[in-house]
């Protein structure tokens, strides 16, 4: 059953804030209550632990989690965290992995609006003093979706606010012209230069019009070129641009199958979308694989703390606010 965000009336954070303090390894019965709290209401949260505890509240969750190596607690102390700081958190960890998960950076760069982006940044300097971009340019192995992210990081700095049908028609016409319509593999440098210059918007209207244009998607003209791993990179990109919701859906049921669940994929796309397009991703979800969110991830995590707090906020039921 889908939970609503809980009114403020409802809210007694002192109370919470005690039960929090005082018996951290039991905290089951708070968990529906704490998944269904806004941004808002969860800083309220922090700002209420700290005047009564001197502490703040994601520090004693971090602790507590060194402590017992809880996932519960980590995932509790990202859902509590501001979007921006929680961003800088997944994309530092993206980063540290051994493999880089370009992935979780690219939901970033494309799933984030430029302001959301900035205060990014400055949460990764400030918290990890290390520089965001940087890091992503000087990757070693170097990798081609570097290129890409490097792209989409400078059109957050470039781009004009509003979209334009002319230039989107205009840039789909030169992907074709430099692509299918012309020796037909996709000329890197073009495609990097539109990255560069447009926002995610005027991206999507730009690969929008490509369909209108040509008659099917910029995704089915990516099948030749010199480089095919910065082809599967760029196929993602668009496809994270163009249709979202089918992408987080995708990335959700792959993360329960198979004999080891995807936690990181899990953890970062409940917490990170509840507030923007989980209702959507939900619908879509049912729609692919017959089957209601909730109850795959239900079926697929062994039964604990953890797993409740993961269906709670795929349960949970919030307005789509695009607010990132």
């Amino acid at each position: 059953m889908a939970t609503n965000i809980l009114p403020m009336a409802n809210l007694n954070l002192e109370l919470d804030c005690k039960t929090i303090h005082d018996s951290l390894g039991s905290l089951s019965h708070l968990i529906p209550s704490l998944s269904r709290l806004n941004q808002s209401q969860r800083q309220q949260l922090r700002q209420t632990y700290e005047a009564v505890y001197g502490e703040d509240l994601i520090s004693h969750l971090q602790r507590y989690e060194a402590e017992v190596s809880s996932v519960k607690c980590s995932a509790l102390s990202l859902w509590m965290l501001n979007p921006h700081d929680r961003d800088a958190t997944f994309a530092v960890e993206a980063l540290r992995q051994d493999d880089t998960n370009f992935k979780a950076l690219v939901e970033i760069f494309v799933g984030r609006k430029s302001s959301h982006i900035l205060l990014i940044k400055q949460a990764y300097l400030k918290r990890f003093r290390r520089n965001l971009d940087q890091d992503i340019i000087y990757l070693d192995p170097p990798h081609p979706f570097q290129k890409i992210l490097v792209a989409l990081a400078a059109s957050h700095e470039a781009h004009q606010v509003d979209t334009s049908q002319h230039i989107s028609k205009c840039d789909a016409r030169r992907l074709y012209e430099t692509g299918e319509g012309g020796s037909g593999a996709i000329d890197e440098a073009v495609v990097l230069e539109i990255l560069s210059k447009r926002s995610i918007p005027q991206l999507k209207l730009t690969f929008l019009s490509y369909k209108h244009i040509y008659g099917h998607d910029y995704t089915k003209s990516l099948k030749r070129g010199n480089n095919p791993e910065f082809l599967k990179a760029l196929l993602l990109v668009v496809k994270c641009i163009c249709h979202p919701a089918n992408y987080y859906a995708k990335a959700l049921f792959k993360g329960t199958q198979g004999a080891t669940i995807d936690k990181g994929t899990l953890v970062r796309t409940l917490i990170s979308r509840a507030e923007i397009d989980m209702d959507e991703i939900k619908r879509v979800f049912k729609q692919k694989y017959e089957k209601e969110l909730g109850d795959v991830i239900y079926q697929s995590i062994p039964s604990g703390d953890f797993r409740d707090f993961l269906v709670a906020l795929a349960t949970r039921t919030t307005p789509s606010t695009q607010e990132y």
